[in-house]
């Protein structure tokens, strides 16, 4: 582990190496902050269900738009330089509206500007993820492929490492501190991204390129002026000294007028034209990419997955806290489970599923998940009472194997999207699938927000929940008649 961590700090630079971790790390810390948040819907602002799911979908809504990020970051340079300054951008973001919640008790208070200042800290903390997966993709396009899988490995386990710690110390902070302190402890992560940002050196894009065109502009006219220039010598086939030096001199002011009029221009139109047909040339490439059938039939399998799906966690929370008086500390230690879950998961399906065929490895995680649905039935039904199950044991153990059995649905599309993607646009499709994954759990959050709203399902009325439940197990079989969407023949590892 020791030699592994050396040779990485020495092919990608020590502080690379941290800034990476750093982000990433943090990402998964964000569990820390919203487990305070969403008792501070509940217990403080007194929400119901419903209203508090609103709240946290339309904040997470920033999450559904990262291509937005990645082909600002790509195409539109700051000063030359393309990631620095975004990931500067996004971490301001990210650090302001933890600074004013836990400054401000006033805003904390109401809800419409908790949102609004939760929204713009999960544009911080997107932005900032994106631009870290493009700057790991350039990195390891820059001479540097025996490391791709380190450090995919070692972003990977920072995020998972993040997450352990928040959770873990998210019920306990709950306990024991005001969300105030919470915020602004949370506020220590993004203040050392802030300063990491100026540690890392990028190499500006723009300079280059604009020397490159000047260079061949310079090089055409000196070509230019020097056949004129012998096409004049030979003219009467004998030299004339003093005018061929008069005729040299101007048109070297000539040739230098012409150069500078020519930087001019260059200075002035190509950073816009440049802007324009990166543009232009990355949506083009992202549109070829994203319509090709292996690659847009599965993630609208996906997308229809999660908008056919009322998604009534924020109903679960409320019923699991209330009813049945799990505490937070015990919560955070589920969601632990559930990365531990997550990480099995994808272990599993490198082992055992990655080259078998996707649409029926869809299928079994599809009906696995529904069944797991019925583990919430069977809890707010209280069968588990009397067959001697304890809520804790049935809320656990749930909760770990659906994150497992939900890994085997999401690697399949991360491993195509990443071999079949058009090079130079890496990091744009692998955001734009997110970013479809998260806008449909979204429509999906508004949809259960919206059953529970229809049912009556409110704080300490939980009568109709076993009908939501029910409801959203038939509408998981939903996506079940749209698997003729996958290629038949497509696996985890080819088309």
């Amino acid at each position: 582990m020791i030699e592994w961590s050396k040779q990485l700090k020495s092919a990608f630079g020590a502080s690379f190496i941290w800034l990476i971790c750093l982000i990433y790390f943090t990402q998964g810390f964000r569990s820390f902050a919203w487990t305070a948040i969403s008792y501070h819907l509940k217990d403080n602002l007194k929400l119901s269900p419903s209203a508090s799911q609103f709240v946290t979908s339309v904040a997470f809504f920033p999450w559904s738009i990262k291509p937005l990020y990645g082909i600002l970051s790509d195409c539109i340079p700051i000063r030359g330089r393309r990631r620095t300054p975004y990931l500067f951008i996004s971490t301001v973001l990210s650090l302001g509206p933890c600074i004013i919640l836990g400054l401000n008790a006033s805003l904390r208070s109401c809800k419409v500007l908790l949102m609004i200042l939760l929204t713009v800290q999960n544009i911080g903390s997107a932005m900032a993820d994106v631009v870290a997966d493009a700057m790991i993709a350039e990195a390891v396009r820059s001479e540097r492929a025996t490391f791709a899988g380190d450090l995919q490995s070692i972003s990977w386990m920072s995020m998972a490492v993040g997450g352990i710690f928040g959770n873990l110390l998210g019920g306990y902070a709950l306990s024991n501190l005001h969300i105030d302190a919470i915020f602004l402890l949370f506020a220590i992560l993004p203040a050392l991204q802030l300063i990491s940002c100026g540690l890392v050196e990028e190499i500006p894009v723009d300079t280059k390129d604009l020397n490159e065109d000047l260079s061949l502009t310079n090089a055409h006219m000196r070509n230019g002026d020097g056949n004129a220039d012998n096409t004049d010598h030979s003219v009467d086939g004998f030299s004339k000294t003093s005018v061929s030096r008069r005729r040299k001199s101007e048109k070297n002011k000539r040739k230098e007028n012409t150069s500078n009029r020519s930087r001019k221009q260059v200075n002035n139109k190509s950073l816009a034209l440049q802007w324009f047909l990166s543009l232009k040339r990355a949506s083009y490439s992202l549109f070829n990419a994203f319509r090709q059938p292996i690659i847009l039939r599965p993630m609208a399998w996906f997308f229809l997955a999660h908008i056919t799906f009322p998604n009534i966690s924020t109903v679960m929370f409320y019923y699991q806290t209330e009813f049945l008086n799990l505490d937070a500390s015990f919560l955070g230690n589920v969601r632990v489970i559930g990365w531990l879950g997550l990480i099995l998961g994808t272990s599993v399906y490198n082992k055992y599923l990655k080259r078998k065929k996707l649409q029926k490895t869809l299928m079994w995680a599809q009906i696995g998940l529904s069944l797991l649905i019925l583990v919430d039935l069977v809890l707010v039904s209280r069968l588990n009472i009397a067959y001697g199950i304890s809520d804790k044991m049935l809320v656990l153990w749930g909760t770990a194997v659906a994150d497992a059995i939900n890994q085997f649905k999401l690697m399949p599309f991360l491993i195509l999207s990443g071999q079949l993607c058009p090079p130079g646009i890496e990091g744009t499709l692998f955001a734009l699938f997110m970013s479809i994954n998260n806008f449909g759990n979204t429509v999906g959050s508004f949809v259960g927000a919206w059953l529970a709203s229809i049912l009556d399902i409110s704080s300490g009325s939980f009568n109709n929940l076993p009908l939501g439940i029910v409801i959203q197990f038939v509408c998981s079989f939903i996506p079940l008649a749209f698997l003729f969407l996958i290629p038949k023949e497509a696996t985890g590892l080819s088309a």
